[in-house]
């Protein structure tokens, strides 16, 4: 018996070529970029006194790149510069104070969606301390925006 004999109807056999009944998958991989625990400190929050004497917040942020010339170029100038996500997500975070972490994470988004040729831009705000009468390890908010 031959060892192609023996393979059944899915399995790929290296040695066979490309017919047209298989379905061939000629999608190009995509890249996701993550930065997680970005640490600010920020004046938002829905009590004047969150606004005022401000807070830490933790941001983490997902970026998906269907468009990465950095597979095959190996350059940084073909990819995201995460440095340059962070102080951008860092603007946005403090240059105007908001009541909720849902309107934060959506001008992060914004502005990271605008700056950057992305599929999809996630961002998750965590208050690790939040000003709750309970104990509570912390609260976030996630928003995801799709191009």
């Amino acid at each position: 018996m031959d060892a192609r004999d023996s393979l059944e109807d899915d399995d790929l056999d290296p040695d066979e070529p490309y017919s047209d009944d298989e379905e061939e998958d000629a999608s190009d991989p995509v890249v996701s970029v993550e930065i997680s625990g970005l640490s600010l400190y920020t004046r938002h929050g829905v009590s004047e006194a969150e606004r005022e004497l401000g807070q830490r917040l933790v941001i983490d942020i997902a970026m998906e790149l269907a468009d990465c010339d950095a597979l095959v170029t190996d350059r940084v100038e073909d990819t995201v510069d995460y440095s340059e996500v962070c102080e951008q997500a860092a603007l946005a975070a403090q240059e105007r104070s908001y009541k909720t972490l849902e309107r934060l994470c959506a001008a992060i988004a914004d502005r990271l969606t605008a700056r950057y040729s992305t599929d999809s831009v996630r961002v998750k705000a965590s208050k690790p301390e939040p000003p709750i009468p309970l104990m509570v390890e912390e609260v976030s908010v996630e928003v995801w925006r799709e191009s």
